[in-house]
């Protein structure tokens, strides 16, 4: 999974690896060119005392350190810029497959977990290619190198490369049995602890009011904990890992100059040779210990892919057709026939024989009981989730025939819960039309009866809006999401219980105002609130999925005892009448 990800976002990306291959095999030459001429100094300059020779040699080995000092840099610099814009890429590529997300991906996969695969997880991936391409290519470049030149040296003392290196690699082996699994479990604690916090921040005043703070910290400390001790398993197994590695390293170096040292006592070897052996020695494990780093953050890096794979590879339930079709007119008609709704392996639907006709300039309503389906209902017509079976068809023709974009485009939506993103008014009324005129947005904020507070704040259109509008009232936020859609100027107007916040004088004064607004365009509301309705030219009755009722107030009144009782439970039998 890594690879494929790695092969698939590196691709526009070649050249620039090649060059930093090839830097880095130049620097692998000179750093194996270096032990030689050293060996070559001492045994033909040191020991002779031929001081031009040295000079000479000298120079040399300056120059070739300078090379592997430059080659070096240019390695890092053109990694970590490769490394960024790879993790750029990768982002981007989440986020867009998150945006095409339906309602139902979004919720099999959760917020909490979204996040954490389009930072940490893309995150590890990143650094795993930034070391891979500073450490994994210049390894087995310098490492095979380096073995070649250290039998080249000296054949007997190379024999010491049979034990060193398969102990190396033995416990190599049963670090990475260890820790592979513990990197899995570790992204999923991740995803814990974000839900937690998220839920934590998002509820501050829920928990404040239940007087749940101690409850909360213990839960935060319990997810933050458990991941700790995970981590902890993991840095423990490190902890061993490396004293052990270097106690190798070190009685490697101890056996070298111990064998070395009877070489030379018996003229067989060269004390330059020892020295550059010595060196090669180095290189070769020094090489083996950076490639553990890398065994140790590949395994890690491969569960954080196969997550980010999962994002990537997820197709939507809901699909853009290859060949949409644009209606000769759009008029916002739009046309309900048997329609049903089911998640995947629910035996019972959501929704079911949904049959209905909502007409420009006609105001329709929806109420029900809660879990009736009337969010789900309401979520058909922009398509964020799709009819199992039945058929939705807009101006005439199926919504799936239509482009998601074209179809968006004409559908001015205020949410159940009214989100405001951050930045000013200005710029949250031209969410949906960007060419808006100042003038069009007070008089959007006219209809939504939100021009009184808005004029009241000193900057006006320019006030600055919070992140998700929390330095507004619930009842604010609610009036902005209905302006903001009322500039889009769009053929249908979905309004999911945008009113719920509203004192009831400014809801009649907004209803009355929207509706004056909206008779060219269709108008759909869902209501809990049955004052909000009551005018409605079209009422459409909920329960349990089904449509128990259709008409006017005054006819369901007397046909539907649903909507009788739903009215009975708000208002007296005279306001009922």
């Amino acid at each position: 999974m890594l690879t494929q990800i790695l092969k698939k976002y590196l691709h526009p990306y070649r050249w620039p690896v090649v060059i930093v291959a090839a830097l880095l095999f130049v620097q692998a030459i000179a750093n194996l060119y270096l032990p030689n001429l050293n060996a070559d100094l001492i045994n033909n300059g040191v020991a002779k005392g031929d001081i031009h020779y040295i000079l000479h040699i000298g120079l040399i080995m300056l120059g070739s350190s300078s090379l592997v000092m430059g080659a070096s840099i240019l390695v890092a610099y053109f990694a970590a810029k490769l490394a960024m814009a790879f993790g750029r890429d990768l982002r981007t590529a989440v986020f867009e497959s998150v945006e095409r997300f339906s309602a139902r991906e979004l919720n099999l996969f959760g917020a909490p977990s979204l996040i954490t695969r389009n930072t940490n997880d893309v995150q590890q991936v990143q650094m795993v290619l930034f070391m891979g391409l500073t450490i994994m290519l210049s390894a087995p470049i310098t490492g095979i190198g380096a073995i070649a030149m250290a039998i080249k040296t000296d054949v007997k003392l190379s024999a010491l490369l049979l034990v060193v290196v398969p102990v190396m690699g033995l416990l190599i082996w049963l670090l990475l049995r260890r820790v592979v699994p513990l990197f899995r479990v570790m992204q999923i604690k991740i995803d814990r602890i974000n839900l937690v916090l998220r839920e934590q921040i998002a509820g501050v005043r829920v928990i404040r009011a239940f007087v749940k703070t101690d409850y909360e910290e213990a839960r935060f400390a319990e997810s933050s904990a458990d991941l700790m001790n995970t981590t902890l398993s993991v840095t423990r197994t490190f902890a061993l890992l490396f004293p052990m590695l270097m106690m190798i390293l070190n009685l490697t170096s101890v056996a070298v100059l111990w064998f070395g040292g009877k070489l030379i006592d018996n003229g067989s070897m060269p004390i330059g040779n020892l020295t550059a052996f010595l060196s090669y020695i180095m290189l070769i494990l020094s090489n083996l210990m950076m490639a553990v780093m890398m065994a140790l953050m590949i395994p890690r890096a491969q569960a954080s892919a196969e997550r980010i794979q999962e994002v990537l590879s997820t197709q939507s339930s809901v699909t853009e057709t290859l060949q949409p079709i644009t209606p000769t007119s759009r008029t916002g008609r739009l046309v309900f026939t048997d329609v049903e709704f089911r998640y995947p392996g629910a035996q019972d639907p959501i929704l079911h024989n949904i049959s209905f006709t909502a007409e420009p300039g006609e105001f329709t309503a929806i109420i029900g009981s809660t879990g009736s389906g009337k969010t789900t209902l309401l979520n058909l017509i922009p398509r964020f989730i799709d009819v199992t079976s039945g058929s939705i068809t807009l101006d005439g023709l199926e919504l799936k025939d239509q482009s998601l974009e074209s179809l968006w485009s004409d559908i001015g939506l205020v949410p159940q819960r009214a989100f405001l993103f951050g930045g000013t008014i200005a710029s949250n009324l031209r969410y949906g039309n960007p060419l808006a005129t100042d003038e069009e947005l007070w008089q959007a904020l006219d209809i939504a009866q939100a021009k009184d507070f808005v004029e009241a704040t000193p900057e006006q259109l320019n006030a600055p809006v919070a992140q998700g509008g929390t330095n507004f009232s619930g009842g604010q936020k609610q009036r902005l999401a209905i302006a903001r859609a009322l500039v889009k100027q769009a053929k249908i107007y979905i309004l999911d219980d945008s009113f719920s916040a509203l004192d009831y004088s400014t809801d009649a004064k907004l209803r009355l105002a929207l509706e004056q607004q909206c008779k060219a365009s269709t108008l759909i509301v869902v209501a809990q609130r049955v004052s909000t309705i009551l005018n409605a030219d079209k009422i459409i009755v909920l329960d349990q999925g089904a449509i128990v009722g259709m008409g006017k107030h005054h006819e369901l009144m007397s046909s539907c005892e649903t909507y009788k009782e739903i009215v009975l439970s708000q208002l007296s039998p005279e306001e009922a009448a």
